[in-house]
């Protein structure tokens, strides 16, 4: 159970440099736009995944169809699809703001999840506590004028959507996990990497910005780093990690190591930023975070 836990703040810290790279791009009008982070970032996961499996091919067991086909389905909703739609509100809502609402992923988790025997009145405090703080954070966001109203609203579209896409993969992902022992975590990350590098190629021919404009830009060095550090820590490494732990704990449980992405990702924004949170942001922090704990203590 240790190892899963650790396994799980591990890769928690891994996803929180996502929600930070999109800002360290010019992703606005004429610079890279969000299918361009996405698509380089599941590329280099697809390549890397693919290399491991080609090197132990010997060792290692290929999917049949019926698992290269949940491979797929999962890529999409735990990957490609909602890293877009979190890079889309990223984009139009700032860091804060959807990094806390993904951020209730573990209390989505335990309601859909909920373990028989646990009260539904236990969970209110912790989803009473998670709200305040969201509402905090929100109009903190306003009042330091980060953003258009309009565009952040649309963010909250895009990364609500977001939100329901891991939700589900959460989920689905480890319940599939706990169907199929016989595949270990190394080769489940692998075979989802192979998916999403698929996925990934086909999102940049559909909509990606065209090569001879990618490879003119000044700052294409950053993109290419960003998307090898994304693609291999914050990907690779971070599925393998997830995995450990989805084998190891149950969903509900499970779901609530994702609030380390949330911390790490906060902590990161305000690194990137060069400043400290405001006593708002602190107190929708501090909010954010015992309503977490109560659910964990529900859950318990």
């Amino acid at each position: 159970m240790l190892t899963g836990v650790l396994a799980g703040l591990a890769a928690g810290a891994l996803w929180g440099l996502v929600f930070v790279a999109p800002r360290m791009l010019d992703t606005g009008p004429g610079g890279y736009s969000s299918i361009d982070l996405t698509a380089g970032r599941f590329a280099v996961y697809g390549v890397l995944a693919a290399a491991v499996m080609l090197m132990g091919w010997r060792r290692r067991r290929l999917p049949t169809l019926r698992q290269a086909g949940a491979a797929l389905a999962m890529s999409v909703l735990g990957f490609s699809g909602y890293y877009l739609l979190l890079v889309l509100a990223i984009r139009d809502a700032g860091t804060e703001v959807p990094s806390l609402i993904i951020g209730t992923i573990p209390l989505w988790v335990m309601l859909f999840g909920k373990p028989q025997g646990l009260r539904w009145g236990a969970l209110l405090p912790g989803l009473a506590l998670t709200l305040a703080g969201l509402a905090l954070m929100m109009g903190s966001t306003h009042e330091t004028g980060q953003g258009a109203a309009t565009h952040f609203w649309r963010g909250m579209l895009f990364v609500t959507a977001s939100l329901v896409c891991w939700t589900a993969f959460a989920i689905l992902n480890s319940a599939w996990l706990k169907r199929h022992p016989e595949v270990n975590a190394t080769d489940w990350a692998n075979w989802l990497g192979v998916a999403t590098g698929l996925g990934a190629l086909l999102m940049w021919l559909a909509g990606g910005s065209d090569w001879p404009v990618l490879a003119v830009r000044e700052d294409r060095g950053m993109f290419v780093l960003l998307c090898v550090a994304a693609g291999v820590g914050s990907t690779w490494l971070a599925t393998i990690l997830w995995n450990m732990a989805s084998q190891r704990l149950s969903a509900s449980l499970c779901g609530q190591l994702i609030v380390s992405e949330t911390i790490f990702a906060l902590l990161y924004s305000f690194m990137w930023d060069g400043h400290w949170p405001t006593l708002t942001q602190l107190a929708a922090c501090v909010l954010f975070t015992l309503g977490i704990l109560a659910s964990i203590r529900a859950h318990r």
